[in-house]
């Protein structure tokens, strides 16, 4: 059953507790750029992350494929870094591989691909940024 996360705190931990791969699409190579930190936590916190960007070939040395398709294994999460207007077009390359949920970033957000995404049972988040809701739900469990 698919989930808008968005409305619901539980269930993103629940995703992101039992999602082991992720795939970020339009990750940058540029240290600077928040796209190119968020994988670097999520690798740190021990996530398999794939990187999607047709227009880089590696970052820091690790393959980055120029598609969803591309990538050898399932995906549990597609985490956006593009621009909102290209996200029914990720949406759809997610149904196309069977990845069980889209995540938008922050500034990331299209009511298209929210209906395309649920209704084709996939979770849906999107203006929201993975790496904040990571530590937010996860690393006070950590600590104490």
């Amino acid at each position: 059953m698919a989930h808008d996360l968005n409305k619901d705190e539980h269930l993103r931990r629940e995703v992101i507790m039992h999602s082991p791969v992720i795939a970020i699409v339009g990750r940058s190579d540029d240290h600077y750029y928040t796209s190119y930190q968020v994988g670097e936590y999520l690798i740190k916190e021990g996530f398999t992350v794939y990187n999607v960007n047709p227009n880089l070939d590696d970052i820091d040395g690790e393959e980055v494929y120029k598609s969803l398709k591309d990538i050898p294994e399932k995906v549990d999460i597609v985490d956006v870094f593009r621009k909102s207007e290209a996200l029914p077009e990720v949406v759809q390359e997610a149904i196309d591989i069977g990845a069980k949920t889209v995540w938008g970033q922050l500034g990331v957000e299209n009511d298209d691909a929210r209906l395309m995404a649920l209704g084709a049972g996939l979770n849906y988040a999107d203006n929201i940024c993975l790496r904040t809701e990571h530590e937010r739900l996860f690393k006070g469990l950590k600590q104490g």
